[in-house]
């Protein structure tokens, strides 16, 4: 084998030193941009994973604190403490004030999936300003306050976003005002003589043909700003699909009631004065019609990646004040933590008025999924988010107990 020979240094030009100081000096800033740039940046379609929520306070968390209910101490239902509400970078306060984000949220699904939850109790389609912002999901953008969609559009330049949940239209139909109506008429009327909500003025007035038109048309320009945030932030329709979510009946309807409607007890002991009227009112009227509104806005967009999970049902057999469960003290429970909790126990928050609220509790936790009700919602989205390739379907309860992940066994069909 011959060895290639080379020529002294000093026999070498001062011309071709210069041309290969340049080669030189040219390959190693090459390396050096190589090594200061990540291979792969997160962003539209790379990165980690991840799942955001938007909407309102039937995803934000609202409620996640308590795991069933009771009138003996709340310590016996504190789940996650008075933190719970604390979305924060340091978990020492919330970002937006009484949005209510808690850490049991649906959207926290894990397993190498991150999340991020922009959701806020009490959105509508449209951000509103007062004693608490309260953005909705749209573009609005005043100082340090800004609209869901633009969150979410800034979040995604800078994150692999592949599922995007939502809830919202409950609010745009005066959800809280329709269930203050409901109990002050069954709080101020005799048994013999009900005042019924269902056919109050200021509650009919929701569910007009006019207003039913008006607020699904709110709720697909809704789902289309949360496109269109993607579109900004540099997506294509493949890369991120958004899963429009419905609503759980709260309440059953009278037959599966276990209070009498005789009396207070629906309400001083349940947290749940209804009459019966509108309780069937509620679940075979106005409940479906702020479903299908959801339904149709949804379809409406006309978009291909739009998924519709149904929860309409997932709740049936432990809701509040249904004869197949009960407070703590009624079926014999020391705390949410005693054996066999989570399925003899309520996944919705007791009613409570502004006369007869106190501390920790809120008066806008009242009738929204507890802890036990959001983390069954996640095992669905879980199911939903489909290992990367998001799908929709009806969310139900499957068995009783609970999974590995310490949330109540449901299926997603």
């Amino acid at each position: 084998m011959s060895v290639p020979s080379f020529a002294p240094l000093g026999a070498i030009s001062s011309r071709r030193l210069a041309v290969l100081a340049v080669v030189v000096a040219g390959f190693a800033a090459s390396l050096l941009a190589v090594a200061a740039s990540p291979a792969l940046a997160d962003g539209p379609g790379s990165g980690t994973p991840w799942a955001v929520s938007v909407g309102d306070s039937y995803i934000s968390g609202e409620a996640g604190r308590w795991a069933g209910n009771t009138n003996g101490s709340s310590s016996n239902t504190d789940a996650l403490g008075s933190t719970a509400y604390y979305d924060n970078a340091g978990h020492t306060a919330e970002e937006i004030e009484r949005c209510h984000r808690s850490s049991a949220a649906e959207v926290h699904i894990g397993g190498g999936v991150n999340s991020k939850n922009f959701a806020c109790s009490g959105a509508t389609t449209s951000t509103s300003t007062g004693t608490y912002f309260k953005p909705g999901l749209d573009f609005y953008s005043s100082g340090s306050n800004q609209g869901q969609a633009l969150m979410l559009q800034n979040w995604a330049s800078t994150h692999n976003v592949k599922m995007i949940n939502l809830s919202i239209g409950g609010n745009n139909f005066n959800f809280a005002s329709v269930v203050q109506s409901c109990v002050v008429d069954f709080l101020t009327s005799p048994s013999w003589w009900k005042d019924y909500c269902n056919d109050d003025s200021s509650v009919t007035a929701n569910f007009t043909a006019g207003n039913i038109t008006t607020q699904t048309n709110a709720i697909k320009n809704a789902i289309l700003n949360i496109n269109t945030a993607m579109s900004n932030a540099g997506y294509s329709s493949s890369q991120f699909t958004i899963v429009v979510q419905d609503y759980e009946s709260p309440l059953p309807t009278s037959s599966g009631m276990r209070y009498s409607e005789s009396g207070y007890t629906r309400q001083n002991t349940g947290g749940c004065g209804f009459w019966n009227n509108d309780l069937n009112w509620a679940n075979n009227t106005a409940l479906p019609i702020i479903n299908n509104a959801v339904h149709n806005a949804a379809t409406a967009t006309g978009l291909s990646n739009v998924k519709f999970l149904e929860l309409q049902g997932a709740f049936n057999g432990r809701r509040l004040c249904e004869n197949t469960v009960g407070l703590l003290e009624e079926e014999g429970l020391a705390t949410w933590q005693s054996a066999g909790a989570v399925d003899n126990s309520e996944w919705i928050e007791q009613i409570r008025t502004v006369s007869t609220v106190f501390g920790p509790y809120f008066v806008q936790e009242s009738l929204h999924p507890n802890y036990w009700g959001e983390l069954a919602l996640r095992n669905c989205i879980r199911q939903a988010y489909n290992s990367g390739t998001p799908r929709g379907g009806t969310c139900t309860r499957s068995a009783n107990g609970l999974n590995g992940n310490g949330e109540p066994n449901m299926g997603l069909s």
